[in-house]
């Protein structure tokens, strides 16, 4: 676990991968079927999130779509670790990218923000809480 953890810590690095359904628990089904999965479930305030992971190591997440996203279809999305999402939003808007969300705080994780690349690429980038 330690190894893994270090994404957590390290800029530019892919760290974290979710997934946005209608349907969180059809969805985990189907993974866990297909990958073997398990499943951690906690209340992150706007419902059940289901942490996924391959034996021991967390290394993603599952949600059920968010009121603001309704319509959106069923999507995964990737967290870039950055030291600040703030900076990371003004830095994006500089070179002709776009903030689509935040940044936005995630209580005892950290900061996160939805940005888009000029070309329309969708991604998060995401500044962990001291671990």
């Amino acid at each position: 676990m330690k190894e893994y953890a270090e994404v957590f810590k390290t800029p530019g690095a892919f760290s974290w991968t979710e997934l946005m359904t209608p349907d969180p628990k059809a969805a985990s089904e189907f993974y866990a079927s297909l990958f073997g999965w398990t499943f951690d479930t906690m209340d992150m305030g706007d419902g059940p999130y289901r942490v996924v992971k391959v034996g021991e190591t967390a290394v993603g997440g599952m949600m059920k779509t968010p009121p603001t996203a309704q319509g959106m279809p069923p999507a995964w999305a990737c967290y870039v670790t950055v030291a600040s999402a703030d900076a990371t939003a003004e830095r994006c808007k500089s070179l002709g990218g776009k903030v689509l969300l935040g940044p936005v705080d995630i209580p005892k994780v950290g900061r996160f923000v939805v940005l888009q690349d000029p070309q329309g690429a969708v991604f998060n980038a995401i500044a962990y809480a001291p671990m």
